[in-house]
């Protein structure tokens, strides 16, 4: 049996765990700059606040109904996360980070008969431990399993649903769409539809062959994984990303070249700390910047350019003076620029870089490599960017727009909750 662990409402519920006041009241998240609503409260939906609604259209809805609006607070929230997955792994031998609110989990080893209550025990513990209310959904295949937890939140108020039988799994199949299936995209839902095929009942039903012939042997594995055959294994050891993208809109238009520099500079070093994390190295960088395309009253420009990297790189150092380069050629005077960004790609195992004869002697590479582990070491424990490469800077008019950011209670000495001697009575 398999379980998935999805949290409810996760960034809303992040936000409730150190302001109480907000439980029962509706909550609402905006995406990067303050722009779109990305996050909402059960009460929040109840008010048709839409998933992507453009914050300054719903201005009047937020304020007759008193919502709480936040600016995205994703330190916070990967925090949590972290959190959640720590507590799961106590519970379960096996577990597979699927998002950053959800996790499979392998129940085929536990010594639990009644997984009911197996379920019931997860839930407890991770709403004691981390704040954080999720729902259970168990079923004999993953795919059911992400059924069963789209189920207990449709159709039930117990947080838990379990598919142990033909009954209850036809019952759940029935009363779900086929296009909401996990694996089914808007083309395949276009095609089920067009034949007829409107739950996943009937999508269990429909012949084997046909569906091979149509949607591919995923599409088969699937079927065979809603008849309760299992044929997806949890993924523990995720694969590394075959590419890394970095890149932001910037709070305010940019137009001075320093200003832009400090930001692709950041942007940069974030792309190399994340190969540092998967222990990858990058032969090739794109960076790229351009204008606000809504603003046709603005000249409008984008700017483009793919390097190589002599040697495959996941040095801060290295790769900043090589996106410098490239940005000075993308550069042009005179422009409002909206947004900037760095892709790397051609990644290879760092242990597997192909040297060159005239690149950088292997001598300042290790000090390099040994400057980096104490970099990482001291921004992990002390907070991002405590140290930094100086051309990142500390300008911050480029920075994204968070004007109802709340605070990074778990991640910042500065902003940790306190509470005084009157709340303590």
């Amino acid at each position: 049996m398999f379980a998935l662990i999805d949290c409810n409402n996760f960034y809303a519920s992040c936000e409730r765990v150190f302001d109480p006041t907000l439980e029962d009241k509706p909550v609402v998240i905006l995406s990067n700059n303050d722009g779109c609503v990305i996050a909402r409260s059960n009460e929040a939906k109840a008010l048709g606040i839409n998933m992507a609604a453009p914050a300054f259209m719903m201005k009047e809805v937020l304020e007759k109904h008193q919502v709480q609006v936040f600016s995205s607070n994703y330190a916070l929230y990967g925090n949590m996360s972290n959190r959640v997955m720590c507590t799961l792994h106590e519970l379960v031998p096996a577990l597979e980070v699927y998002s950053i609110d959800e996790a499979f989990l392998d129940l085929r080893n536990m010594p639990y008969t009644d997984l009911d209550k197996l379920a019931r025990r997860i839930r407890k513990t991770v709403r004691q431990y981390t704040g954080i209310p999720v729902c259970v959904g168990i079923a004999p295949t993953k795919t059911l399993a992400k059924l069963a937890n789209r189920y207990v939140k449709e159709y039930t108020k117990t947080g838990v649903f379990l598919i142990d039988n033909d009954q209850v799994r036809d019952q759940a199949l029935a009363a779900t769409a086929a296009g909401d299936v996990w694996g089914v995209g808007r083309q395949y839902g276009k095609l089920l539809e067009e034949h007829g095929i409107s739950s996943a009942l009937d999508l269990a039903r429909t012949d084997i062959n046909w569906i091979k012939k149509h949607m591919s042997v995923v599409g088969e594995r699937m079927v065979r994984e809603l008849r309760g055959e299992p044929c997806y294994d949890l993924d523990e050891q995720p694969q590394p990303k075959k590419g890394i993208i970095t890149s932001r809109s910037f709070g305010t238009p940019v137009t001075d070249y320093a200003i832009l520099q400090e930001a692709v500079a950041t942007f940069t070093a974030r792309c190399a700390e994340k190969l540092r994390k998967q222990k990858s190295a990058a032969h090739l960088m794109h960076v790229f910047t351009f204008t606000n395309r809504h603003r046709p009253d603005q000249p409008q420009y984008y700017g483009s350019k793919v390097l190589h990297l002599p040697v495959a790189t996941n040095s801060t150092m290295e790769m900043i003076e090589v996106a410098m380069r490239g940005l000075k050629l993308i550069f042009r005077k005179g422009y409002y620029y909206k947004k900037a960004g760095i892709m790397v790609s051609g990644l290879v195992p760092e242990d597997q870089v192909q040297t060159d004869l005239f690149a950088m002697n292997e001598r300042k590479r290790e000090l390099d490599r040994k400057a980096l582990v104490a970099l990482d070491k001291i921004n992990r424990r002390m907070g991002r960017d405590t140290v930094r490469v100086a051309l990142q800077g500390y300008n911050s008019s480029w920075h994204l727009r968070q004007e109802r950011k709340s605070r990074c209670y778990t991640t910042r000495w500065a902003e940790l909750l306190e509470i005084g001697a009157n709340e303590l009575r």
